[in-house]
């Protein structure tokens, strides 16, 4: 068992070291373009392209974010943080999903005041330029950062934050477009509004997956009953009770549970076995890797104080 947790922590720390590595060639290629478009937006006059450079600062500062984050999550854990500071990703989420709504909520303001104001004058030949320019940014970001998605609550919302931001390249190209055929000003106001009602729903989304973490909630997915069904068809198992299980942070599962024996798996001293078979349960049908389980004797759960399923 001990060699299969230190390979366990063994991949965990290969995955983060590839996950903070995906965040940082992410980070300076968002920044690199945050820049082109914070100029071309000051050159256009284009609230759309403002309003994608907004987001990529938040996409900028969630990536930063995320790699201070990744970078405590990997300390080791200590007396007073016993489970270690991976819960710092959540934080980071939070933070994240915060920056989100703030920007959706800013650029969604400023476009209705253009629309009342009347059109404005774009620059549309120029805007269009920059709009292909982060789109294709944009894309490069989130293809380096989808591959570790599964893993992180952190790496899959700044996957989130850049994905939603091409979605904005592409509707200030489209506005970009429209002005350039049409003459009609008022796109670029309303590309924006497409821009912060992008923006907004996923970090409502966000912000629900980091509620749902800290609320030690049973992560989604886990079927409990299904877990309790397959402790109780394991041969000396008579009962479970107190189960309970969690997250410390996205894709890492906390189980706890009490669970009666058989009198003879004491006796006999089959505990340790069966202590094995357990972990290897939820290990291998659950994905859960840190379980805990009090063996204990039908005599012992009958006076157990606040017992529940």
């Amino acid at each position: 068992m001990a060699a299969y947790a230190g390979r366990v922590s063994n991949e965990h720390d290969h995955h983060a070291g590839a996950d903070r590595r995906r965040l940082v060639v992410a980070l300076v290629i968002t920044v690199a373009f945050l820049g082109v478009e914070v100029v071309g937006a000051a050159l256009t006059g284009s609230l759309a392209l403002l309003g994608d450079a907004g987001h990529m600062l938040s996409d900028a500062l969630a990536l930063g974010v995320a790699i201070v984050a990744s970078v405590v999550a990997a300390r080791p854990a200590t007396d007073r943080a016993t489970f270690g500071f991976r819960r710092a990703e959540v934080f980071g989420a939070l933070v994240n999903g915060a920056l989100l709504a703030l920007i959706a909520i800013g650029v969604a303001v400023e476009a209705v005041a253009r629309l009342v104001q009347g059109d404005a004058h774009v620059a549309s030949g120029g805007m269009l330029a920059v709009a292909i320019a982060g789109l294709v940014a944009n894309v490069v970001a989130a293809l380096v950062l989808r591959g570790g998605v599964n893993r992180s609550i952190n790496l899959r919302a700044a996957y989130l934050d850049v994905l939603g931001d091409t979605l904005g390249s592409i509707a200030a190209i489209v506005a970009s477009v429209v002005i350039l055929t049409t003459g009609f000003g008022a796109a670029d106001a309303i590309a924006s509004l497409v821009i912060a009602a992008l923006i907004l729903p996923r970090a409502v989304m966000l912000l629900r997956d980091v509620v749902h973490v800290l609320s030690d909630a049973a992560p989604r997915g886990t079927d409990v009953e299904q877990i309790r069904a397959h402790i109780l068809g394991t041969a000396g198992v008579v009962g479970v009770h107190d189960v309970h299980v969690w997250q410390i942070t996205s894709g890492a599962p906390v189980f706890t549970a009490h669970v009666v024996v058989q009198p003879a798996i004491l006796v006999k001293g089959y505990a340790d076995d069966l202590l094995d078979r357990l972990g290897s349960c939820l290990t291998e049908h659950f994905d859960v890797a840190h379980s805990t389980f009090q063996i204990e004797v039908a005599e012992h759960a009958e006076h157990e104080a606040h017992v529940h399923r």
